[in-house]
């Protein structure tokens, strides 16, 4: 193993109100506003700032060595902008380092690269491009898919807009038995694939605090003994950042075993690489071939798009959504078309899915209803409101 690539998803929806007409117009009648200050500033206690003030530091520390990445959602990068200008400056602290590659995906989190047409999944990439420029002051050249959701054709589109490298999950059924360390080509499109390894990631994102796991207690040295074990030349460990102080609290040591892990992985012999530096350090070790009608993600045991199309009553709301597009657009209305893209946020459908055991308890966290029968029942109630101001709009307006 010649060297580690870290990213980091981060990420917060706007979450919707429990449903009932009423006065309140605008983007707040259907989004709680109390709601998703109190879980952004909860969670920018938590994890935002101190793995912000850790990643800082330990960029300093190493002179440079330690390299990592993210993606900043433009839902979170609005709610900094709305409640935590703390937390942007900590960002722009971070893209300042040059140490810490910032990527590109959707910028409102949402599942439009699953729809038949990739207009609004353009858009809404260039968006994200656009809000990263304006509040970082750099230009990503690296895309990372809502949930890392990925076919041939998302791979194609992310080429055509210029991208270097697309990631997702290095999943056994894409790979035929090659192994997710190396970097890969994207079949039928000029952009490398960088695929998670997902069991070292998992370790650190889901099991590290869990003590029926047979390797708890997990501590820096143990993880950069199995990484180094590794033959392939990059190891990339992508995962959720509210891992550090959000999923596993500050009590389990979290935040101690990110601090000790860039000198154990070094005194190995490794070294820490963005993505572009992972892409530029090595050739591609093969092909990608992932067709339309089965899309990958590193969601759920099935690592698919059933996180979010599993059942009826998902796959009901998505199909609302997509034919609502073209009229919501036709109103030239800038606040409607503000909340149908955050209606299309990826979290709403994920509080839907009737799964249950490990899945169900990941689906249900951050979550405001009770079941996903509820969150199905409450978005629908208002996607049919919404949907009623759309028409009456377009109604006063021909």
């Amino acid at each position: 193993m010649n060297s580690i690539c870290p990213f980091f998803e981060v990420h917060q929806p706007y979450r919707l109100r429990w449903f009932w007409p009423d006065n309140k117009q605008g983007f707040n009648r259907y989004f709680d506003e109390a709601v998703n200050k109190e879980i952004f500033l909860k969670v920018a206690g938590k994890c935002y700032l101190p793995t912000n003030r850790t990643l800082l530091e330990l960029t300093d520390s190493t002179d440079g060595k330690f390299r990592a990445s993210m993606s900043v959602t433009g839902t979170l990068l609005e709610q900094c902008q709305e409640w935590g200008e703390d937390v942007l400056d900590s960002f722009r602290d971070l893209a300042e380092t040059g140490c810490i590659e910032f990527l590109d995906e959707t910028c409102y989190h949402s599942l439009a690269s699953l729809f038949e047409s990739k207009e609004e999944f353009m858009d809404e990439v260039k968006e994200h491009r656009d809000l990263i420029s304006e509040l970082l002051g750099i230009t990503p050249r690296i895309f990372r898919n809502t949930e890392m959701l990925y076919n041939n054709s998302i791979a194609r589109f992310a080429d055509q807009m210029g991208y270097k490298a697309i990631m997702t999950e290095g999943i056994e059924r894409v790979l035929a038995g090659r192994s997710p360390d190396h970097v890969y080509k994207a079949k039928d499109a000029n952009i490398a694939v960088l695929l998670r390894n997902y069991k070292l990631s998992d370790d650190i994102g889901y099991r590290f605090s869990s003590i029926w796991w047979e390797e708890y207690p997990l501590t820096a040295s143990k993880w950069a003994d199995w990484a180094s074990g590794n033959t392939g030349e990059t190891l990339n460990i992508f995962m959720d950042y509210e891992t550090f102080g959000e999923h596993q609290w500050e009590e389990t040591g979290i935040f101690d075993f990110l601090g000790a892990l860039p000198g154990e992985v070094m005194d190995r012999g490794m070294r820490f690489l963005t993505p572009s530096q992972t892409i530029e350090a090595y050739k591609p070790a093969g092909e990608i071939d992932v067709g339309e009608f089965s899309t990958i993600s590193w969601a759920d045991i099935e690592r698919d798009t059933s996180a979010w199309l599993g059942n009826d009553m998902q796959r009901r709301c998505l199909e609302e959504m997509k034919i609502l597009e073209s009229y919501v657009k036709k109103t030239g209305d800038a606040e409607l078309l503000r909340i149908w893209k955050h209606l299309l946020t990826s979290d709403h459908y994920y509080y839907m899915s009737t799964k249950w055991l490990g899945d169900g308890d990941v689906h249900s966290y951050f979550s405001i209803h009770s079941s996903p029968y509820d969150a199905a029942v409450n978005f629908m109630a208002a996607l049919t409101d919404f949907k009623a101001h759309v028409f009456r709009t377009l109604t006063l307006t021909e």
